[in-house]
C-alpha cells in the first residue's frame, strides 16, 4: 500500500508521464490532472502533496494554489517554464512551499518532495520520542500537541508552520534557533520573504502555547527554554 498520496497538475502529458513514473518509483500514489479546474474539484481528497504548474488551462496555478490552501496544512510545489523572480515571490507568498523552473531533472523533483514530505509528516522509520513541556505534550511523528492542563485529548490547534516551527524548538530545548535556520526549516530553502514572516508565526505559537517559554534573542532569533 502506498504511504503517500501525490496529485500532479501539469498539462504537458509527455512531462506528466515522466514525472508520475519518477513520483511512483517512491512508492506513492500518483494521480495525475491535465487543468486546473478538474484538480480543483479534487481538493478536498486531501492529497498529501500537490505539484502544480503555473501556466494551466481552465484555471491557472495561482488560483488553484488559492483553493488548496484554503486548507493551510497541504504542502505544495510549484513548477514552471517561467524561471522570474516574481513568480518565485508571489508563488511562496501565496503559500507554496517550494519552487522548481522548468527545465530540471526529475531527479531534482524527488529530492525536494521526499525533504518536504519529510519535514511535513516526518519519516515513518525515525524513532522519535514524545516531548513533554510546561504541561504539553509533543508528538514529533503524529505532529500533535497535547495540552495536558486541560486533557490528553485536548489538541492544540496549529498550522503546518507553526507545528514545524515547534518542532524544531523542541527538539533542542535551551538552543538558540537563528532566523535564517527558522525560515529554511519551516518555509525551504527557497524562500524569498520578509523574515517577519518568522515573527508571526512566533506571535501566533505564543498565544497558542502560552505556558511555554519561547524567548526572543534581540537580533538573532529564539529558543525554547525548559521553565
Amino acid at each position: 500500500m502506498s504511504e503517500y498520496l501525490v496529485y500532479l497538475v501539469e498539462d504537458e502529458e509527455n512531462l506528466s508521464e515522466v514525472l508520475k513514473a519518477y513520483l511512483e518509483k517512491e512508492n506513492w500514489e500518483v494521480r495525475v490532472f491535465d487543468n486546473g479546474q478538474d484538480a480543483a474539484d479534487a481538493v478536498e481528497d486531501k492529497p498529501h502533496l500537490w505539484i502544480l504548474d503555473i501556466m494551466l488551462p481552465g484555471m491557472d496555478g495561482y488560483q488553484l494554489l488559492k483553493t488548496i490552501k484554503q486548507n493551510e496544512d497541504t504542502p505544495v510545489i510549484f513548477i514552471s517554464a517561467r524561471d522570474q523572480d516574481l513568480d518565485r515571490v508571489l508563488g511562496l507568498e501565496m503559500g507554496s512551499d517550494d519552487y522548481l523552473a522548468k527545465p530540471f531533472l526529475p531527479q531534482e523533483l524527488i529530492i525536494r518532495a521526499k525533504k518536504l514530505i519529510n519535514r511535513v509528516y516526518g519519516t515513518s522509520n525515525q524513532e522519535q520520542k514524545k516531548i513533554e513541556i510546561n504541561q504539553y505534550v509533543v508528538d514529533p511523528i503524529g505532529r500533535t500537541v497535547a495540552d495536558m492542563e486541560i486533557g490528553e485529548d485536548a489538541l492544540v490547534d496549529l498550522t503546518t508552520k507553526e507545528m514545524d516551527l515547534v518542532l524544531l524548538l523542541t527538539g533542542d530545548i535551551g538552543k538558540a534557533f537563528s532566523r535564517d535556520k527558522i525560515i529554511e526549516h519551516v518555509w525551504g530553502e527557497n524562500y524569498f520573504g520578509s523574515e517577519r514572516a518568522v515573527d508571526d508565526v512566533v506571535r501566533r505559537v505564543r498565544k497558542k502555547m502560552p505556558r511555554v517559554h519561547l524567548e526572543t534573542l534581540y537580533g538573532y532569533g529564539y529558543r525554547i527554554l525548559s521553565s
